[in-house]
């Protein structure tokens, strides 16, 4: 029997953010484990800790169908767990496939420093456009998880919230979208559709604004960008650019305590 926390990340109260599955392990899985795992569970993510000698921890993650190199709401759902665990306390470090993660408790906020996802430049389309139904302005991205990134800036954020993509034609295309504008309330507002890892829409992404952090500080003139994420749950998360790293800041509410039988 495995602890498995379910934990709502980039939240402020239950039943916002994106809800991560957290599993504790004193030893590594076997990969069609965690794949199965995963596909258990049916959220967008399911991390797996396994401490290490040295104090920090390994870490991988999941999606109901294959295993992704970067998750940002995940790290910190992982992160808010062991702290609750008592496993670990003020600064987390974990050991991934992106290098190593850290975590930090700073002001009842939870700051993980994440590497820069950059832009390429102008992304030459192929169908991508006629897919998301917007007119927008395309940028290649960084790939991450192996699949391939398109930003997509429109002219509101008006125009974000009524975005209504062909989900079957982005999935053909192989291509994952982050779709975003200048905000109202926010600096930023943005949603993240992301067939091609497993996810038609996923409702708040910490590896989409290490985009969107370097893209909008160097058109808004600024580093610190408070940014909303739009899908139907919503979540909040804090911005900081910084020497090629990004600092993603929010908050997490635990939603379920239970333990796994996995043989």
């Amino acid at each position: 029997m495995l602890p498995l926390y379910q934990i709502d990340a980039f939240a402020e109260r239950p039943f916002t953010g994106n809800p991560a599955a957290v599993v504790v392990s004193p030893e590594p899985l076997a990969p069609e484990t965690m794949q199965a795992i995963a596909e258990e569970n049916n959220l967008a993510e399911t991390a797996f800790v396994v401490p290490r000698g040295d104090g920090d921890f390994d870490l991988r993650w999941f999606t109901p169908t294959l295993e992704v190199d970067l998750c940002g709401h995940a790290t910190l759902a992982a992160a808010y767990a062991l702290l609750l665990r008592g496993d670990a306390a003020g600064v987390v470090r974990f050991h991934s496939a992106s290098g190593l993660l850290t975590v930090t408790e700073e002001a009842g906020r939870l700051v993980l420093d994440f590497p820069e996802v950059p832009v390429l430049g102008p992304f030459t389309d192929d169908g991508v456009g006629a897919a998301l139904g917007v007119e927008a302005e395309l940028w290649e991205v960084t790939q991450v998880h192996g699949a391939r990134y398109v930003l997509a800036r429109v002219a509101s954020e008006a125009e974000v919230i009524a975005c209504a993509p062909d989900i079957g034609a982005l999935h053909a295309l192989d291509t994952n979208v982050i779709v975003t504008a200048e905000g109202t309330a926010f600096d930023v507002v943005s949603r993240f559709f992301a067939p091609g890892s497993g996810v038609d829409e996923d409702p708040v992404t910490g590896s989409a604004h290490c985009t969107l952090g370097p893209f909008w500080a160097e058109r808004l003139g600024q580093t610190r960008l408070r940014c909303r994420q739009l899908s139907q749950r919503g979540g909040n998360v804090g911005v900081e650019v910084a020497g090629g790293r990004v600092r993603l800041s929010g908050c997490a509410v635990l939603y379920l305590e239970g333990r796994i039988r996995v043989g």
